[in-house]
This record gives C-alpha cells, sequence and structure tokens, in this order.
C-alpha cells in the first residue's frame, strides 16, 4: 500500500512540474490586420516569438510587414513567412534572417483551398544583438515594437502614395509656374536700372 503511494505520488510530482515547461514552450499567437498598425507590442528579449495572423489579405497582391522600434534597444528581429492551416510551422515558409522588413505576394492556391480565406502568419523572433554598455546595470528583459501589415501598389505602401502625389504636383507647379512668370523675374540677379527698363518698354 505504501508502496503504491510512493509509486502515485511520483507521477503526480512528474506531471506537475512538466506542465509548466510545455505553457513555456507554447507560441503565443496575435492577429494583425491589414492596414493597422499595433502600437507597443511586447515581446522577451532573448529567444522571444509569436505568430501574427495576417487577416484582410486579398488574392495576387504585395504585401509589407514592416516592424520598427527604439534604436536603444540592441535586438535583431527575425520574420519568418507561413501558410497553412494545420500547422504554421510544418508548412511552406519564406525566411529572412535578421531583418524588420518582410515583403511577400498573397497565393491565389490559398484563397481557392481554404474557401476564400488565406490562413497566412508571420512567426516573429527577436533576440539581443549587443550588450548592456553601461556597467552594474541590469540588461533589459523586454523589447518594444510596432509592426503593420501594408498592401503595396508598384512596390510602394497606400499611405505612401500620399507623398509621391504632393512631390509630383511640387515638381509639375516648379516647371509650370515659370511659364506665367514676366521675362525680367527670370533673370539671374538684374540691375535695379535694367529692371526699370524692362518694365517702361511693357507700360
Amino acid at each position: 500500500m505504501l508502496r503504491a503511494c510512493i509509486y502515485s505520488s511520483c507521477i503526480l510530482l512528474y506531471i506537475l512540474s512538466d506542465l509548466p515547461l510545455n505553457h513555456g514552450h507554447a507560441l503565443e499567437r496575435r492577429v494583425l490586420d491589414v492596414g493597422k498598425e499595433l502600437w507597443k507590442e511586447i515581446l522577451p528579449l532573448r529567444m522571444g516569438s509569436c505568430l501574427y495572423q495576417l487577416q484582410g489579405l486579398k488574392s495576387n497582391t504585395w504585401y509589407e510587414v514592416k516592424i520598427s522600434y527604439p534604436a536603444s534597444i540592441p535586438a535583431s528581429f527575425s520574420l519568418h513567412l507561413k501558410r497553412g492551416t494545420s500547422d504554421p510551422g510544418l508548412n511552406r515558409q519564406r525566411k529572412l534572417l535578421n531583418t524588420e522588413k518582410l515583403i511577400f505576394k498573397s497565393d491565389r492556391e490559398d484563397f481557392l483551398s481554404n474557401q476564400g480565406e488565406s490562413e497566412t502568419y508571420v512567426l516573429l523572433t527577436v533576440e539581443p544583438a549587443g550588450v548592456v554598455a553601461i556597467p552594474q546595470r541590469q540588461e533589459r528583459q523586454d523589447v518594444i515594437f510596432n509592426i503593420v501589415c501594408d498592401e503595396l501598389l508598384l512596390g510602394i505602401p497606400h499611405k505612401a502614395w500620399l507623398v509621391v502625389i504632393l512631390v509630383v504636383i511640387c515638381l509639375g507647379l516648379a516647371f509650370v509656374i515659370p511659364l506665367f512668370l514676366p521675362s525680367y523675374l527670370l533673370h539671374k540677379n538684374p540691375s535695379p536700372q535694367s529692371a526699370h527698363q524692362i518694365i517702361s518698354k511693357d507700360s
């Protein structure tokens, strides 16, 4: 009887000690909508990882997943593109190491196989990329970052097209406006006498 109790206790202790280990290896999942930037995301600086499910994708469209974080944090990010429904970690993937930007094209086959909804994921991992420069100062435990998925048009995010249009308009005005200015205003450093003569001729 005593032997059976000891045996049962050992099994129970083994199960309880194994629970935190399995929980620690569980991969956290979050949702990232196209065009909506997530602010102040937090991950452990050492071996931190998170799986973002991309929602709002369109078929045969280019997208860019971009990360921004404070330069004061010595961190190295890795982005992995994964597709699939059963286990994203075992399906096709595109791997870009040590980058804060990932550009990809949504696959039409994914939409057909998943009834019009694409299950595309981005696996984000982070590791420390340096050492603490200040002596006797504790190393940072977490890293704060922003992440966004933008649709691309001709390789440019939709939000950046407004800036491109404004630049084109300014360049167009710079070429058109001189055509309507008086000729004496186009001369470089005209003397007051020559400018007065031109005005008198025009009058």
